[in-house]
């Protein structure tokens, strides 16, 4: 019978306590914070339109066969590759607004076709770059091929870094090329690989034109990708790239040209012209060291802005 009040009165005690904790864990729906609004579903995340392929493409005055499947697909990799690298596409338009002009006239006046200012593009995104096998320079230069063609590579000097020497240069080595294999398609090609690479695996595979040849496999996209930036660099709009005229680096400013032919400290140099340091070094990028040794007496000639 002790058993039974005992058990009776936990039951009856247990009872009231699971009725109070329901008592007082209530709260009115009208109490109750509103929830966070939720951002609309939509449809689709975001929206991406495949860039067109042209009917038609030339480089150089030359017909690219766009229409054959290879080339067509080539083409077409490189061309999403240009398009959606938006940060390295914009920043090559904005300096291309600084630099085409003076290349444009350049390779007209060596008598080299004004696409080749693509290939520029190509090699380095119009920077003054340095690539891994020791090319440098917007036109991509290797210290052998820079003294071949007159062009002073060394601790104090590096004229890669010269744009107007250099480009001169690539000029004459992209004529000595065409002259060579008859067509600047070709000769574009062997401007990457090597003039010996080219005529080897011509020898090898028994064709004689870009499109016909298996040429290393950084070769087989470099002209398409010379092409693609060809056709979204001269129509942007076309790709979905829009801007204002003041949104693009502006040109070179008008120089005064000093020449330097002896021993120089730039330094003293920058006091005497009335410039800092850092505009020497702006528009004179191949002076590498702080003083010019010139021990043959050498003329150099430095572009300073006009005051």
């Amino acid at each position: 019978m002790k058993t039974l009040s005992s058990l009776l009165v936990y039951s009856l005690g247990t009872t009231a306590f699971l009725a109070f904790l329901v008592l007082t864990s209530y709260t009115d729906p009208k109490d109750q914070p509103e929830a966070a609004p939720q951002a609309p579903r939509l449809e689709h995340v975001q929206q991406v339109q495949m860039p067109k392929i042209p009917d038609s493409l030339s480089f150089a005055g030359e017909a690219v066969p766009i229409q054959d499947m290879d080339m067509r697909e080539r083409f077409d990799r490189e061309q999403l590759s240009i398009c959606f690298r938006h940060s390295a596409t914009i920043h090559s338009m904005k300096l291309a607004n600084r630099y085409f002009p003076m290349m444009e006239e350049v390779l007209k006046k060596n008598g080299v076709p004004d696409d080749f200012k693509y290939l520029a593009v190509t090699e380095s995104n119009l920077l003054n770059a340095t690539s891994p096998a020791g090319a440098k320079g917007i036109w991509q230069f290797m210290p052998a091929t820079a003294r071949m063609y007159g062009l002073e590579v060394n601790k104090e000097v590096d004229e890669r870094l010269n744009f107007y020497l250099v480009t001169e240069a690539a000029c004459k080595l992209l004529k000595r090329l065409k002259n060579k294999f008859g067509s600047w398609t070709l000769a574009a090609a062997a401007y990457n690989c090597g003039e010996g690479r080219v005529q080897e695996r011509q020898r090898a595979q028994g064709g004689t034109a870009y499109y016909e040849l298996e040429l290393p496999a950084e070769t087989m996209r470099y002209l398409p990708r010379i092409f693609a930036t060809k056709c979204i660099l001269s129509n942007p709009e076309n790709y979905g790239f829009f801007y204002e005229q003041d949104d693009l680096y502006p040109a070179f400013p008008d120089y005064r040209l000093v020449t330097v032919n002896g021993p120089t400290n730039w330094a003293s140099f920058c006091k005497e012209q009335g410039v800092s340091y850092r505009t020497l070094k702006l528009h004179n990028p191949w002076i590498l060291s702080s003083k010019l040794t010139n021990a043959k007496r050498k003329s150099y000639t430095v572009r300073l802005p006009k005051q």
